[in-house]
């Protein structure tokens, strides 16, 4: 019995199968070469936190980081202009004084929003687990 996992890469399906796959296959490289470029843009300690705290909406630099506990001004900077250069947030400076700037999450940057909703239902659900074996 097969599992669909419709991936699309330069116009191809991708069918996984549940009870294994060969390795070696061109259909399991370019799966793993898939979730690999995936996790090489998303991947770190603060990404996925800044991208959910930008699904809720606009946001200054003090509120996302006052969101994302234990991130320090250096790194918010660093990760942001990441994840703007890959699209997925936008900066926007108004002309004010003093200068504000607000950051959004793009269209593009939405389309990760189903994924990382599942990483956190998956995590409720692990601490969960785990705090009931003690």
């Amino acid at each position: 019995m097969y599992r669909e996992a419709i991936i699309e890469e330069q116009s191809a399906e991708i069918v996984v199968a549940e009870g294994g796959h060969d390795k070696n296959s061109p259909t399991c490289t370019n799966y793993l070469r898939s979730i690999h470029d995936t996790l090489d843009i998303i991947s770190g300690k603060w990404k996925v936190t800044i991208i959910g705290s930008l699904s809720f909406g606009k946001k200054r630099f003090m509120e996302l980081q006052r969101d994302v506990e234990g991130i320090g001004a250096k790194m918010l900077s660093k990760e942001l202009r990441e994840l703007e250069i890959n699209g997925l947030v936008t900066r926007t400076v108004y002309n004010t004084k003093p200068v504000t700037v607000e950051y959004e999450i793009t269209e593009y940057g939405k389309t990760l929003q189903p994924i990382i909703f599942e990483m956190s239902k998956w995590g409720t659900q692990h601490r969960k687990r785990i705090m009931s074996k003690d």
